[in-house]
C-alpha cells in the first residue's frame, strides 16, 4: 500500500464522490438513487484517499447474516469495490479489503462472500471461488402441465403477505449453507422503500397456510423473444411446487422463455426440465473467513458428524487467523481452539475457504497447492466441509 494513500470509513461528506466513482467504474445509471448519499444502517463504507485528499477507491461491507445448517452466522459481504483507473495496480484494493476485514472482525463478523468482476485481486487477499449463482432459460412450453389441485388455493399476493413469504423463505433456506437470512437493519431499510418484489407475487396455500410462492417480472411484448423472469420460486411441498410450475407454464402462449435462478435440489427445481435449460448468466461468488474461530463456532454442523483434526493456517491479510488450531465437531457444534506448535496439515486461508464452503475435498485442495500434508492424511480436513456445498441465492 503506498504511503501516500490512506483508508478510512467514509463520512456523509464523501458519499457523493464515492457514488460517482462507482458509477464510472461499473457504468451505472447517471441518475443517483436516494440512498447513495445517506447513511444506511447495516452498511459500512470504506474509502482510499491519496495525499491530495482525492478518493481513489471504495468498498462496502454489507452486514448480512448467512444460514449455515440452521444457524445465522454474521457475515461481511463485500460489494461495490472500485478503484480509480489512475490508482489501479498500486495496492489500493488490498489496503481497503484489509481495513474492511479488520473492521468486520471488530463488529463481530465471522465470514465473508463477494461477487468478483475479476478473481485475482480477491484471491490475493484470501477469498476463493466457492460457487456460482446460475440464471437459466427454459422454454416455458416445456414445463409440465398440471391439473390444478382442488385442495390448494392459488392467488395473487399483496404486501400484506410478505411476512408469510419471508417465513417460507426461511423454512426452505435455514437448513442449507450460505443463503442470506434476509434479516436485520440493512434489509429492513431497503424493504421500507419498496412494495412487492418484481411485478407480481403468486401464492399457493393449503388450508390457509402458505406452502409456495413465486415472484416474477412480466417483461415486455408477447412475441417469440418475450421472457417471463422469475425472481424466486420456492415451495415446502411437492404439491405446491407442481402447482407453481403449472402456473408458470401457463405463460407459454405470450412468454415463450422462462428465466430463473434454480436452487439446487429444492422442491421446485426437481419439477423443472433442467436438462433443457440454457445458461443465461453465471455469477461466480467467492468466500473467506473473517475470523476462523467464529466461523467454526457459530455455524451448525450435521448432528451425525463427529471428529477432530489439527492444522496450521496461514492468512497473510487477516493475521489473527494465522496459527495452529484444533477443530472439534460433535453433536451439531464445532469449536476451533488455538494450540501451540506446527501441525502436519498446513492450509492456506483460501484452502480453508474451499473446505468450509464444501466447494472442494481436502485432496483436491492439496492438489491445488493450498494444503500441504507433510505425510499426513489430508482427508482428515474434510471434517471442515461437513454439511455439503454452500449456495447463494442473492446477488449483491
Amino acid at each position: 500500500m503506498p504511503e501516500t494513500v490512506h483508508v478510512r470509513e467514509l463520512t456523509a461528506d464523501d458519499l457523493a464522490e464515492a457514488w460517482e466513482l462507482g458509477r464510472l467504474t461499473f457504468g451505472g445509471d447517471p441518475q443517483r438513487p436516494p440512498h447513495a448519499t445517506v447513511a444506511v444502517p447495516g452498511m459500512t463504507r470504506y474509502g482510499a484517499f491519496d495525499d491530495t485528499g482525492r478518493l481513489v477507491g471504495k468498498a462496502v461491507d454489507l452486514h448480512h447474516d448467512q444460514w449455515w445448517s440452521g444457524r445465522a452466522v454474521p457475515a461481511a459481504d463485500v460489494a461495490g469495490v472500485a478503484v480509480a483507473p489512475e490508482a489501479r495496480g498500486r495496492g489500493v484494493a488490498r489496503g481497503m479489503l484489509t481495513a474492511l476485514l479488520r473492521g468486520a472482525r471488530e463488529r463481530g463478523a465471522a465470514i465473508s462472500a463477494l461477487y468478483p468482476t475479476v478473481a485475482a485481486p480477491y484471491r490475493a487477499c484470501g477469498w476463493e471461488a466457492a460457487g456460482v449463482l446460475r440464471t437459466v432459460d427454459l422454454a416455458t412450453a416445456a414445463l409440465s402441465r398440471h391439473r390444478p389441485d382442488p385442495r390448494l388455493t392459488v392467488r395473487a399476493g399483496t404486501a400484506a403477505d410478505l411476512p408469510a413469504v419471508a417465513a417460507l423463505y426461511e423454512r426452505v433456506t435455514r437448513h442449507r449453507n450460505g443463503p442470506l437470512t434476509r434479516r436485520g437493519e440493512l434489509f429492513d431499510f431497503f424493504a421500507a422503500e419498496r412494495g412487492l418484489p418484481g411485478d407480481a407475487l403468486t401464492l399457493v396455500e393449503d388450508g390457509g397456510d402458505l406452502v409456495g410462492y413465486a415472484s416474477w417480472e412480466r417483461g415486455r411484448g408477447y412475441g417469440a423473444d418475450s421472457v417471463l423472469t422469475v425472481d424466486e420460486a420456492l415451495a415446502t411441498t411437492a404439491e405446491a411446487a407442481r402447482e407453481l410450475v403449472g402456473v408458470l407454464g401457463s405463460w407459454a402462449s405470450v412468454a415463450p422463455t422462462l428465466r430463473l435462478c434454480p436452487l439446487d435440489g429444492d422442491a421446485v427445481s426437481v419439477h423443472l426440465p433442467l436438462e433443457l435449460a440454457r445458461e443465461h448468466e453465471r455469477d461466480l461468488w467467492m468466500h473467506r473467513p473473517v475470523d476462523v474461530a467464529r466461523a467454526v463456532g457459530m455455524r451448525g454442523w450435521p448432528a451425525h458428524v463427529r471428529g477432530a483434526v489439527e492444522f496450521t493456517l496461514a492468512d497473510a491479510v487477516a493475521d489473527w487467523n494465522t496459527g495452529t488450531w484444533r477443530l472439534s465437531v460433535a453433536d451439531g457444534d464445532g469449536e476451533l481452539t488455538r494450540i501451540g506448535g506446527e501441525a502436519d496439515l498446513r492450509v492456506d486461508v483460501r484452502g480453508f475457504a474451499l473446505l468450509y464452503a464444501g466447494a472442494a475435498r481436502a485432496r483436491s485442495v492439496a492438489e491445488a497447492g493450498l494444503l500441504h500434508a507433510a505425510g499426513a492424511d489430508p482427508d482428515a480436513l474434510d471434517l471442515l466441509g461437513a454439511g455439503g456445498p454452500a449456495q447463494l441465492l442473492d446477488y449483491f
